[in-house]
């Protein structure tokens, strides 16, 4: 058996912080290149507006409900009695919620009860933010996860 020298000692020190450090660097990376950007420009100004258009948003009593259904994707609007939600603007995506490269847009045809679009997702979790105007110009705002089973 040999005796742990000094050197020794050294290069186990190095060693271990050299992988602590790599593996640091490797996943402030991963971190820098997967993120798709700032959600908005001025966080400040979005939180003083956040209220009036949550309330907004409430007083039109809709409910949003998204499924996923052999390569469809289907929204429902509905209204307080339960009455389906014609829009006056619909705009949807669907990505995954920690990178952008899956990211679409689809487009939604209104069937007389919901809209629908092709949309061929593959198995997991998928993020589907929902932007819509009311016919009176009302912003309302949601995102759903939804999860695709094989």
């Amino acid at each position: 058996m040999s005796e742990i020298t000094g050197r020794h000692v050294l290069a186990i020190t190095v060693g271990a912080f050299g992988i602590i450090i790599a593996v640091n660097v490797l996943m402030a990376w991963k971190a820098v290149s997967t993120f798709p950007g700032l959600e908005t420009t001025n966080s400040y100004v979005a939180s003083q507006e956040f209220d009036a258009r949550r309330a907004a948003q409430e007083a039109l009593g809709w409910t949003l409900d998204v499924t996923h259904d052999r390569g469809r994707v289907r929204i429902a609007f509905t209204d307080r009695d339960g009455h389906p939600v014609q829009v006056a603007d619909l705009s949807v995506l669907i990505g995954r919620t920690t990178e952008a490269k899956d990211d679409v847009t689809p487009p939604f045809t209104f069937l007389g009860d919901a809209y629908e679009a092709e949309v061929p997702l593959a198995n997991g979790y998928w993020m589907v933010k929902v932007t819509a105007h009311a016919m009176d110009g009302t912003l309302f705002e949601k995102r759903i996860d939804i999860l695709v089973k094989g």
